[in-house]
């Protein structure tokens, strides 16, 4: 069968960014031919057993809870599960100082699905045909806001700069400020903080110079809080949520523990919130409430935020440094690789600057020597202009084991040797 597709169903039935590679990467995998591989481009993340654990206490306390049937059998609020919601406020007004009311916040199937509301609610064409623009302020960014506008058009991003110590082989991005505009053609702004793929932590700083540039044409800022505290808390260096006006603060439980049950939570202005529920009210009613439930109950207990600070982040934060003294011992200090620094998140991002190859084809000669990652170029929607750095990239994934990150990245250094070593070489030599 081969059903006539409309523009927006052609649009959003592709695959982008790193779905597609995936799909090379699953294949792969299957074909395998006897042979092993290291699997660094996973984004899923660890099963930790004190996670587990928390998951199946709580789902315990809720089978034994007379509301059992209440949660399971009956639809809820668009909103969301009134429980959840009040544990939430009650948990940030107490750790930030906020004056948080049950207006202020909405669960969402997934923190994916609020960004797709959004683009579509403020970005896009508008009544009088004007083209309302989705801006990423710091490119690289999370490569699955190039799927969330029904006009991918709208969706623009600016490229950084570059802070290089070139000694000691680490890179930081930095938002231009000097290029980045917002306008009254700009309909929302989004970025993540801890930073998907790269691991970059904005400044508070650099946070409210954003939203200060936003905020005179009253321009929502999302900050995709995937990563950061108070859970899962997988920023490694110091950082402070933001909040009031203009700020949607977008938080995931995936990397907390329950990917599979998809709980997204964006906390603001309660009419930006009720723009975003309506979307949700039309598209699913509501967020899955199994899972509501028992966040509520690991939210409300202090479970939660005390296993993300004290198991969650400490994990990865070890993977990091395993995979970053590797790369220090094993590649060529010739070489002009460099690593982002690592604030956050559950993946490393490096550049190996003026590759003689593509970050694709390096990516298949590291298939070559059993290694697995994901070729950068997928993390630059929105970024139209020509950057050959777009091609130098790769990101690392921290959830293999210490071993096999330390086997994969001895192997990666010796690809990287050899690529460059033979670009050097003389025509014939």
């Amino acid at each position: 069968m081969n059903p006539a597709l409309t523009k927006f169903g052609t649009e959003m039935s592709n695959l982008t960014g790193v779905r597609a590679i995936m799909k090379d990467i699953i294949e792969t995998l299957r074909a395998g031919g006897g042979q092993e591989f290291i699997n660094l481009s996973a984004g899923n993340p660890v099963i930790l057993p004190e996670v587990e654990q928390l998951w199946r206490d709580c789902t315990a306390e809720l089978l034994a809870s007379q509301e059992y049937g209440e949660v399971v059998c009956r639809y809820g609020s668009s909103q969301g599960y009134q429980p959840l919601i009040e544990a939430i406020v009650k948990d940030f007004n107490q750790r930030y100082g906020l004056n948080l009311s049950d207006r202020n916040v909405l669960i969402t199937p997934g923190s994916q699905s609020i960004y797709f509301y959004a683009a579509n609610a403020f970005g896009g064409y508008d009544k009088q045909g004007n083209l309302k623009q989705v801006v990423l302020p710091l490119s690289p960014e999370y490569t699955g806001y190039g799927g969330v506008s029904l006009t991918p058009e709208s969706v623009i991003a600016y490229k950084p700069t570059l802070e290089v110590d070139e000694a000691a082989h680490r890179f930081k991005y930095r938002p231009d400020f000097s290029q980045l505009k917002l306008t009254t053609n700009t309909g929302c702004v989004i970025f993540s903080r801890p930073c998907n793929p790269t691991g970059n932590v904005l400044t508070d700083e650099e946070v409210q110079k954003i939203a200060d540039l936003a905020a005179p044409d009253d321009i929502p800022v999302l900050i995709d809080s995937a990563y950061a505290p108070p859970f899962p808390a997988l920023n490694f260096t110091e950082m402070t949520p933001s909040f009031g006006g203009n700020l949607l603060h977008c938080m995931s439980l995936s990397k907390a523990g329950l990917p599979g049950e998809r709980i997204g939570v964006a906390i603001g202005d309660p009419k930006l919130v009720g723009i975003l529920e309506s979307f949700q009210t039309n598209l699913c009613i509501h967020s899955p409430r199994y899972g509501q439930a028992i966040a509520a109950r690991a939210i409300a207990s202090g479970a939660l935020a005390d296993i993300a600070e004290n198991v969650i982040r400490p994990h990865y934060q070890q993977k990091f440094k395993v995979l970053e003294d590797t790369l220090d011992q094993f590649m060529s200090k010739d070489l002009p690789w460099f690593l982002h620094r690592g604030e956050g998140a559950i993946f490393a991002w490096l550049w190996l600057k003026d590759l003689p190859i593509t970050d694709w084809e390096f990516y298949q000669q590291l298939k070559q020597v059993g290694i697995i990652v994901v070729p950068g170029s997928s993390f630059f929607p929105g970024l139209r202009e020509d950057w050959p750095h777009k091609a130098e990239c790769i990101r690392i994934s921290l959830t293999a084991s210490d071993e096999e990150i330390a086997i994969g990245m001895q192997r990666l250094a010796g690809v990287a040797e050899q690529v460059y070593r033979q670009a050097a070489l003389p025509v014939g030599g």
